[in-house]
């Protein structure tokens, strides 16, 4: 008989670990994995609620249950923290999005001798699975994928095409990259099919950057409460629940700051729902290298009562110092995944005595937490966040203070 190990953990990839060390691929906890490789299912261990599970480079963790993935996006967040010796005062429990509320995604197409395939590429290759079916995705964006693959079969180059969707207020933002526009014919079957399909936006990207050739109306999405434009390719949160329980976060522990400032603020998804709340008058300057994304904001903002205001910079190359970040009560940044050490250093320089640190990826946050802890701050709470459905991309909403 065969000696057996169980799966205690899952690794940063998406692999069982066992307590030697041993990785299996597609075990969960629970799972028990005898010499050859066999895998026994336990507890945590789930039928896959997608046909292409396994091929698909999309998900990695659709075998884990409910219970299994949250510990992993837990144990992401938390193992980060402990790595640069920084605990909690109080961990809040994980946040995960449901199946189907995905509101963006990035796709690829390529037209065949029999038509075309149309999906995300497989785990480690440049092969397209063919998607029947997602359960990530929120149904609006489900719907296009068979409308997309004809109408790259009927007018997709020979190679790769890019295809972004995003989820507007009035409907699917559709952007093709990689696809060249040549003759009256494909830009009448382009605007047949934008019109067909009633897609907010349709645009193409022939290596000058997208341009637009349907939009009935301007575009925008809607940041608690206020419509902000939304340019080509703008960066929104992956779904709108995510956004939500890491707004509410920020906005309790903001409570009682009359002067904000959201760095890297993007479109405004932070700082149009901070302008609310039961501080009364309160104000937020929203800070954003990105120009397109910047003015959108600005005009937003003079729209909606004048209680956001937004200034274009780069925080890379030019952080806000400590003398202008004393001005406020407290600070949220929510930065790229390099995290934002040169801002980070200048806040730790400053007065300031509380900080909303949001971040897609937790060992760049804990990098930058660390330095924060060196000028005094305390983690006082910590929520990770598994907005990505199923996959290993884990991200948190954090409270620092001194």
């Amino acid at each position: 008989m065969s000696l057996s190990e169980q799966i205690i953990r899952i690794a940063a990839k998406g692999d069982g670990v066992t307590p030697s060390g041993r990785h299996v691929a597609r075990a969960v906890p629970g799972d028990r994995v005898d010499e050859a490789g066999n895998v026994t299912p336990g507890p945590n261990h789930q039928a896959a609620p997608c046909r292409h599970f396994t091929n698909c480079g999309g998900c990695q963790l659709q075998n884990a249950d409910d219970n299994a993935v949250s510990d992993f996006v837990r144990d992401r967040v938390v193992n980060a923290a402990s790595g640069q010796g920084l605990e909690p005062a109080e961990l809040l429990p994980v946040h995960l999005s449901p199946p189907h509320s995905r509101r963006r995604a990035g796709l690829h197409g390529l037209r065949t001798a029999k038509g075309a395939v149309l999906g995300y590429r497989e785990g480690g290759s440049h092969r397209v699975v063919d998607l029947a079916e997602c359960p990530v995705l929120h149904p609006a964006l489900t719907t296009l994928i068979a409308p997309l693959r004809a109408f790259v079969a009927a007018h997709g180059p020979k190679a790769m095409v890019g295809i972004d969707l995003t989820l507007a207020d009035q409907g699917v933002e559709a952007s093709l990259s990689h696809f060249p526009m040549e003759g009256l014919g494909p830009t009448e079957a382009a605007l047949d099919f934008a019109r067909e399909q009633g897609l907010a936006r349709l645009s193409f990207d022939q290596g000058y950057g997208p341009e637009t050739v349907w939009e009935p109306v301007p575009v925008t999405v809607t940041l608690a409460g206020v419509p902000v434009g939304l340019p080509p390719g703008a960066f929104l949160q992956a779904t709108q629940d995510a956004e939500s329980r890491m707004l509410a976060d920020a906005a309790a522990w903001l409570e009682g700051s009359r002067m904000v400032a959201d760095l890297f603020a993007g479109l405004g998804t932070f700082a149009f729902g901070l302008r609310v709340g039961e501080t009364v008058g309160r104000k937020v300057l929203a800070v954003e290298a990105d120009q397109a994304a910047h003015l959108a904001c600005k005009a937003a903002g003079a729209r909606s009562g004048g209680q956001v205001l937004a200034l274009h910079r780069d925080l890379f190359r030019s952080p806000l110092q400590p003398a202008e970040l004393n001005r406020f009560d407290a600070v949220l940044l929510d930065p790229p995944r390099a995290g934002a050490r040169a801002q980070v250093a200048e806040i730790a320089a400053s007065k300031l005595s509380r900080v909303v640190y949001v971040s897609c990826n937790p060992a760049s946050w804990a990098r930058d937490a660390a330095a924060l802890r060196e000028a005094g701050f305390r983690l006082t709470q910590l929520r990770p966040v598994g907005q990505f459905r199923w996959s290993t991309h884990v991200e948190l909403v954090s409270l620092f203070e001194r």
